[in-house]
């Protein structure tokens, strides 16, 4: 079975830090030099890397990192219990809320930039869930 980690790339690392542990209530769990640190708490851990701005992205793609705001296909869903303090907690901690707060067949949900431009969802899941969306399980 494939494992999952989650990496999240930041320009300073106490500022991601403290953004996280305070939107999410993760905990610090070890820290790899000075620019890794685990964040524990969630059902896989976080790591958060420091990648200053302008630094490449990879070998291959040409493009450098940039902290404004950008969109990815690939953003992470955090599931919280109760979405209001959630919000709250985020939005104390420097996020910034994209649209309005979405009722939806599975609960609610409200989109996210955290502060170096990634996106990232809080979902509370009702009782259904994504089982409210379901039609079937299986391949087609």
């Amino acid at each position: 079975m494939p494992g999952l980690l989650i990496n999240i790339d930041v320009p300073d690392l106490a500022a991601g830090e403290a953004f996280y542990t305070a939107t999410l209530g993760l905990t610090v769990g070890r820290r790899f030099d000075d620019d890794i640190v685990e964040l524990l708490g969630s059902t896989v851990p976080i790591y958060l890397i420091v990648k200053p701005a302008g630094s490449a992205i990879g070998p291959v793609s040409g493009t450098t990192r940039d902290y404004g705001r950008h969109w990815t296909p690939l953003h992470p869903d955090f599931t919280v219990d109760d979405l209001d303090a959630a919000m709250a907690r985020a939005l104390a901690a420097g996020a910034t809320q994209e649209g309005e707060t979405l009722d939806l067949p599975y609960g609610r949900q409200a989109m996210f930039a955290d502060p170096f431009g990634h996106g990232f969802c809080l979902i509370e899941f009702n009782d259904a869930g994504y089982d409210a969306l379901a039609t079937g399980y299986g391949p087609r």
